[in-house]
């Protein structure tokens, strides 16, 4: 009954999202996939679309591995033997054998002493910074770090935040040097990959700022990266920012949901951090964990990107990347240089950004246009991501879409 008194309220506020442009609006659902043939990719079919099929330029799933027959062939098996779910939070009875196959695999993977696994990266996310950051703790934050950071952040209830513009390393230099003396712990958390732009946080300059300023702070300086969207897509070998940067943080946090083509986070560290998280990360200590058939399925992902076949997964992806880049650059579009399969469409207009966002689906190609206030005014995109389920006719088909938009304007 209480419901019928708040559900005006409730009304007015989802207009007023659709009146800003924030509601996400109803979620197109995927009913069929299409396997790759005549030199293009998968297709994807969606609801009430059903004489069309689409190529998906956005997707996640950089390594393409979700579909790949091993990950399906170990997922199945630990389903038979395992059932399809943990049935208990992991302290009471639901922690089971590929969970800590899993665990130990990416401990290797990072070369770290130690690692935890999460539902989600997300959850994996507002689980540990919490716990690192108590009412003495100065938090450091890059502008554009991810939403998880930010409302772990605002769930931490530091003594002090600050945030420096994208990547400006002296705006983070001049907050040490003015927060010297204020508070005895600096937690400096940034997204290794941002995932709005594909561009990455310089780690080693960033780490090397924080060194300097250590001894100035009575318990120090902790430096954690989400690296979700570089794990697996990014470094010569696909160990992320790190590796692509030279660098490492003190804890190290990224998914299993996106270049590994699977579900759940995790957290790696060394021995001492994991133990006290596996105590007091309300997100892993009262939460299920992944199940055993998604654990025995990210296991093997990371079985084969630590492969030559991994190897070739990403060189390719590279390669794609370039390609797209390269071609949206002679277009006059402009976009970001890298090597991450993340390849934005800068266009700085929202009108120009939902017309092109329009353009692509009705021609079947599903990409994001991100527009005010979900970025910043002036800083409206179309966001592209490569995977290596694509061929080179896919991003020829994309690139000649574009230019077809490109000619209209």
């Amino acid at each position: 009954m209480a419901l019928t008194k708040i559900e005006p309220l409730i009304a007015r506020k989802l207009t007023g999202l659709q009146d800003q442009g924030r509601a996400k609006g109803r979620e197109k659902v995927i009913t069929g996939r299409s396997p790759a043939r005549d030199g293009d990719g998968p297709r994807y079919h969606l609801q009430g679309f059903a004489a069309q099929s689409f190529l998906r330029m956005n997707s996640n799933s950089y390594l393409g591995l979700a579909g790949n027959p091993r990950l399906v062939a170990a997922e199945t098996a630990a389903a038979e033997q395992f059932g399809v779910g943990p049935g208990a939070v992991r302290f009471i009875s639901g922690t089971y054998q590929p969970h800590i196959d899993l665990e130990r695999k990416l401990a290797d993977f990072h070369q770290r002493e130690a690692a935890m696994i999460f539902s989600a990266a997300y959850a994996a996310v507002m689980g540990v910074l919490p716990q690192f950051i108590d009412a003495e703790t100065l938090v450091i934050s890059d502008a554009l770090n991810h939403n998880c950071i930010i409302n772990a952040i605002r769930l931490s209830r530091p003594a002090a935040k600050a945030v420096y513009r994208h990547l400006n390393l002296q705006e983070l230099e001049n907050i040490l040097k003015t927060q010297r003396g204020r508070v005895r712990r600096v937690c400096l958390v940034t997204d290794g990959i941002f995932s709005m732009r594909g561009d990455h946080a310089p780690l080693q300059e960033i780490i090397a700022i924080c060194k300097c300023h250590e001894d100035a702070f009575a318990e120090g300086i902790i430096t954690i990266v989400d690296d979700s969207h570089g794990v697996g897509a990014f470094g010569e070998t696909g160990r992320g920012t790190e590796e692509a940067t030279g660098a490492r943080a003190d804890i190290l946090i990224a998914t299993l949901g996106k270049a590994f083509g699977v579900n759940g986070g995790y957290v790696t560290a060394n021995a001492t951090v994991i133990d006290y998280l596996r105590e007091t990360a309300p997100f892993y200590v009262y939460s299920n964990p992944i199940t055993p058939g998604e654990a025995a399925a990210a296991r093997e992902a990371l079985t084969i990107t630590d492969s030559e076949a991994g190897r070739q997964l990403l060189e390719k992806i590279r390669r794609l990347a370039g390609k797209l880049r390269n071609g949206l650059e002679r277009l006059g579009l402009k976009t970001l240089p890298g090597e991450h399969p993340i390849v934005p469409i800068l266009l700085g207009d929202t009108e120009k950004t939902s017309a092109l966002a329009e353009h692509l689906f009705n021609r079947q190609i599903l990409a994001t246009g991100l527009n005010y206030p979900v970025v910043p005014k002036g800083e409206e995109e179309i966001r592209l991501q490569i995977s290596a389920e694509q061929t080179e006719q896919d991003i020829d088909q994309l690139l000649q879409t574009l230019a077809e938009f490109v000619d209209k304007q």
